[in-house]
């Protein structure tokens, strides 16, 4: 043990000795290792705040819209199509692997008036279930149920920022507003969705599909039965592909066009979606790494080189310590060790520094679809390792050279 301290306190010596070769060599390893945490953790910051934006939509959502289909077939020529009241019907009885269904309804040329003011804003009918499809927190009061669409209820949920434009600080729940001219009561008020409160869900008016499509039909359709949109979610994650092509299978039959044709579809699939920007994210992280990696490479190239002149210069100490009886290993432990240390204490402060960094950043407002950089586990033991690699070559292979100089060789040399 007592040999060990000695070596350890020579170590020091000889780097507070050289302090300014000493501080240039561990800034380059900390900087290597703080590029590799920061770059990681910033491209976890991106992946995190788009994982989020997407939560605040829902959990595994698809969307499905009218599109445009041949108007004759094998000819250039597209026809819009509308999805109708009729393909949800049929969607929610013959596609098996398609959990949870809601028609949408939406206009936004509807003036809603309340006792105090007036505000322009979405007015979306849906089914019941659509908060179990949708993410829609409840802050005071209920959600629509069976009962309000099956009797065509004139009851209404507030978006968190329609209940403030309408009634300014007012209570709101229990009050009458007006929708084009249609009396309303307010019967439950959402919390805010999303981040600074801009999300769309917030100017909102959610009253029963079947009110909305009896007072507020779509006004560019072709027919009643026309709606906005269909809302849904698969049975399970893995098979929404499947689910997809159920729903394509129907309305390619409802509306007399080949379900195969991919242009006829106009849809959003939060899960395509996500898996999309996480290989985007991936590919971004890979990226990113890499830089962090040349540069903490780098570092450990320098220490190489710095040891090989620690070596250099001191051959003739290590000839006189040799002649006084010092082993090879004690002069191998001697310079791996002042290589293991410059490497230790490098990355160190490296690692302290970009957790300081990222957790200040985290204290400091983020833009939208971002999140503040972290510390990610795999990167920091990724770093860990590489220091470790590092360290072991940059002071095993400069210590055996210095062990392994003869004596009289080395006190030869001027």
């Amino acid at each position: 043990m007592r040999a060990v301290l000695d070596i350890f306190s020579q170590v020091v010596r000889t780097l507070w000795a050289h302090k300014l070769r000493s501080f240039l060599t561990m800034f380059g390893i900390a900087w290597g290792v703080f590029s590799l945490l920061l770059l990681v953790g910033l491209g976890e910051g991106f992946r995190s705040g788009n994982r989020r934006e997407l939560e605040t939509m829902g959990k595994d959502i698809m969307f499905i819209f009218p599109g445009r289909v041949p108007a004759v077939e094998g000819q250039q020529g597209m026809k819009p199509y509308f999805i109708t009241y009729q393909d949800f019907l049929d969607i929610r009885k013959e596609a098996t692997l398609v959990r949870n269904a809601s028609p949408v309804l939406q206009r936004g040329d509807i003036r809603a008036v309340s006792e105090f003011t007036t505000s322009n804003g979405q007015v979306v009918g849906i089914a019941p279930n659509f908060n179990q499809i949708r993410y829609l927190p409840m802050g005071e009061g209920r959600w629509l149920n069976d009962g309000d669409e099956e009797q065509r209820r004139n009851v209404a949920v507030l978006g968190f920022q329609m209940s403030r434009n309408l009634f300014s600080g007012h209570p709101a729940l229990g009050s009458t507003i007006l929708l084009n001219g249609v009396r309303f009561e307010v019967i439950g008020i959402l919390s805010s969705v999303g981040k600074n409160e801009n999300n769309s869900t917030n100017f909102r008016v959610y009253i029963p599909f079947s009110t909305m499509r009896l007072h507020f039909p779509l006004k560019n359709g072709d027919t009643i039965d026309d709606i906005s949109f269909i809302n849904c979610q698969p049975v399970a994650r893995e098979q929404h592909g499947k689910a997809i092509e159920q729903m394509h299978r129907i309305l390619g039959r409802n509306h007399g066009f080949d379900y195969h044709n991919k242009d006829a579809f106009e849809e959003f699939d939060t899960i395509q979606t996500e898996a999309m920007v996480g290989k985007i994210f991936d590919a971004m992280d890979l990226f990113l790494g890499s830089v962090g990696m040349v540069t903490l490479c780098l570092g450990a190239i320098g220490i190489i080189n710095i040891m090989l002149v620690s070596v250099t210069e001191r051959t003739r100490e290590i000839g006189l310590r040799k002649a006084l009886g010092a082993t090879n290993r004690s002069i191998l432990m001697q310079f791996f060790l002042e290589g293991a240390f410059i490497t230790a204490i490098s990355g160190g402060l490296g690692l302290a520094i970009a957790a300081g960094i990222m957790a200040a950043l985290g204290t400091l407002p983020s833009p939208e679809g971002f999140d503040p950089p972290r510390l990610v586990p795999a990167s920091a033991a990724i770093a860990i390792i590489s220091l470790s690699l590092a360290g072991t070559v940059a002071g095993l292979y400069p210590a055996r050279k210095a062990s392994m100089l003869q004596p009289v060789e080395a006190l030869r040399k001027e």
